[in-house]
C-alpha cells in the first residue's frame, strides 16, 4: 500500500456560477488553482462577496463546480457515489450553530452524524464519549443544545464534525455571532485540534486577528484568489488589505500610525505581543 499524498484538496481552474435574471449566470469564483496539505491551517479572508463560503461548499460537495475539479483526497466531488466519503473527510461547521443543532440532548446531537452511518452502538458511544472528553462538553452531555451559550453551541457543533473524524474541517465565520469569550473559546479548540490532532483546517474569518497563527492566509477578493503566503507577509500588506476593504489587525493598523510618525519599528509586526515588545525597545524614534 502505497503512502498517502500531503495533498488533501485539490482545486483545478475551478469555477462557480450563481443564476442571475434572464438565466444569465453570475460568476462567485473563477480560476481559482489551490492546494490544501494534510494538517494545515488556513485563514480565508476577502470581502462580503468574494465567493468565501461558495469556495467552502465546492470544498464539501455542497456545491457541484461549474468549470474546474475539486478532489479531496484524490475523489471527485462529482462523483455521486462518493459525495458521502468526501463529506466525511472534509466537515463543516457554518456561522450559525442553531443551524447544525437538530437533536434533544448535547450527547444525541454529537451522535446524529454516526447513527446516519449506521455504526454499532458501542463504537458510536465510544466516538461520543472522546470527542465529549477533547473538548470540555463532558457536563453538558444531558443538556439540551438551546439552553447552552454561543461558545458552548459551537463545540457541540465542533463535536458532531469531529466524531466523524474528517481529515478536515471547514468553519464559515465560526465566531461571527459569539462575544469575545466564545470567539476565543472555539479559536483555542480548533487551533488544538490542529496542532495535537492534525486535523486540517479552512477556517473564513472576517478577523484578522483569528488569522495571525494560522499557517497559510489566503485572500478572495471579486471571486478570484489575489494573495496568499505567511501570516507574516499577507497581513502585514496594509495598501492591499485597505485596497479591497479589509483591515489589518490592531498590531499592524498601530504599527502603521506609529510608523508615520517617526517610529523605527520592524516591518511585519502583526502581534500585539510584538508591538509591545517593540515599543520597549530603546531608539525608536529617529
Amino acid at each position: 500500500m502505497g503512502m498517502r499524498s500531503e495533498i488533501m484538496i485539490e482545486a483545478r481552474n475551478l469555477a462557480y456560477y450563481y443564476p442571475g435574471e434572464d438565466e444569465t449566470p453570475v460568476p462567485a469564483l473563477s480560476g481559482i488553482n489551490l492546494t490544501v496539505h494534510r494538517g494545515e491551517y488556513i485563514a480565508l479572508l476577502g470581502p462580503n462577496g468574494s465567493g468565501k463560503t461558495t469556495l467552502m461548499k465546492l470544498f464539501n460537495a455542497l456545491l457541484a463546480p461549474s468549470e474546474g475539479e475539486v478532489r479531496v483526497e484524490g475523489i471527485s466531488t462529482v462523483d455521486e457515489e462518493r459525495i458521502t466519503e468526501v463529506r466525511r473527510y472534509c466537515g463543516m461547521i457554518f456561522q450559525n450553530p442553531d443551524n447544525q443543532l437538530v437533536a434533544t440532548t448535547v450527547e444525541e446531537d454529537i451522535a446524529f452524524g454516526l447513527e446516519n452511518l449506521a455504526l454499532p452502538s458501542p463504537e458510536i458511544q465510544n466516538r461520543v464519549s472522546g470527542v465529549a472528553g477533547l473538548l470540555g462538553l463532558e457536563k453538558l452531555l444531558q443538556q439540551p443544545p438551546h439552553l447552552l451559550s454561543g461558545g458552548e453551541k459551537q463545540r457541540v457543533a465542533i463535536a458532531g464534525v469531529l466524531a466523524m473524524q474528517p481529515h478536515c474541517i471547514l468553519m464559515d465565520e465560526p465566531t461571527a455571532m459569539l462575544d469575545p469569550a466564545g470567539r476565543r473559546d472555539v479559536i483555542e479548540t480548533v487551533r488544538r485540534l490542529n496542532t495535537e490532532q492534525g486535523i486540517a483546517v479552512i477556517h473564513v474569518t472576517h478577523f484578522p486577528e483569528e488569522a495571525v497563527f494560522a499557517d497559510r492566509v489566503i485572500i478572495l477578493h471579486r471571486g478570484s484568489l489575489i494573495r496568499q503566503g505567511p501570516p507574516k507577509d499577507v497581513l502585514s500588506d496594509l495598501p492591499l488589505l485597505h485596497s479591497i476593504g479589509l483591515q489589518g489587525t490592531a498590531a499592524v493598523e498601530l504599527a502603521a500610525l506609529l510608523r508615520e510618525d517617526g517610529f523605527k519599528l520592524p516591518p511585519q509586526i502583526i502581534h500585539c505581543r510584538e508591538l509591545v515588545h517593540s515599543l520597549c525597545s530603546s531608539e525608536l524614534k529617529s
